[in-house]
């Protein structure tokens, strides 16, 4: 009796770190059913590509919870219990718990590849370009410190991607010659230039002091309280930390490396 107390009582805490809402039978994906190239309810993203790959180092089915990715997407998915992983979120979320980063990119700015622009953004030739950039995200900053703010159109950042698609529309009137370049998150601009063949040229943002970060780290996100969930993540990441490399760069997702340089595509 005594020995078999024991026993429960070390099984005890083991159990909690797993956390009573993590399903023991699936691997349940919180994710946005039209949001390429990260996911959609056709797993065509790179997000899904990754998903099903961990699933696999789980040895579990591979379930999804849609919800498009607005407010109150963590609230109604990940904190309802309705999925136990959010893939893509940057490191330091407060809504969320994080794995370790799986992979590091940045903003960029975007350009024709038969119409480069000057390197520098406080070079006086960008005054006379026509730019473009997604309301709210952290390159404003950087149009501001440049004086370029005048010169630029802005797309929206909060849509519902079941019917708008701003950094895809972006991207597209730089190739079309409406705009000239744009400041824009690097895993859209690649997606657009490698996968669906726009003549696009990338060129990473750099991270100044005294504005917004540029570069992120980008992670899982779970519930907290789960620390052996994490654990679990943490080590289907570590263990197929090339494929997941391999998957990103079939998406033209840009990567840092260690120095924060950009990488070969």
């Amino acid at each position: 009796m005594r020995a078999a107390l024991a026993a429960l009582l070390l099984a005890m805490p083991a159990a909690a770190q797993t956390g009573d809402l993590v399903a023991t039978d699936a691997l349940r994906v919180c994710a946005d059913p039209a949001n390429l190239p990260f996911s959609n309810d056709r797993g065509e993203g790179f997000e899904n590509r990754i998903a099903t790959l961990l699933a696999r180092a789980l040895d579990r089915k591979l379930d999804y919870v849609f919800f498009p990715q607005v407010q109150g997407f963590v609230r109604n998915t990940l904190r309802a219990g309705r999925c136990d992983l959010v893939m893509g979120t940057v490191a330091g979320d407060e809504l969320m718990q994080n794995t370790n980063p799986y992979y590091h990119t940045t903003y960029v700015i975007a350009y024709r590849r038969d119409r480069p622009v000057p390197e520098r953004l406080d070079d006086p030739a960008m005054k006379s370009l026509r730019l473009g950039a997604i309301a709210r995200t952290p390159p404003i900053d950087l149009l501001l410190r440049n004086g370029l703010i005048g010169n630029a159109r802005f797309f929206p950042l909060a849509v519902d991607t079941r019917h708008e698609s701003p950094g895809a529309d972006l991207m597209q009137a730089v190739a079309d010659g409406e705009l000239d370049a744009a400041l824009v998150w690097g895993p859209i601009a690649g997606y657009q230039a490698k996968v669906k063949g726009l003549p696009i040229a990338l060129r990473a943002l750099p991270t100044e002091a005294g504005v917004a970060r540029m570069d992120f780290f980008i992670t899982m996100g779970i519930r907290a309280q789960e620390p052996e969930w994490r654990r679990r993540i943490n080590t289907a990441i570590r263990d197929h930390q090339g494929e997941i490399d391999a998957i990103l760069r079939d998406y033209g997702v840009p990567l840092l490396d260690a120095e924060g340089r950009l990488q070969p595509p």
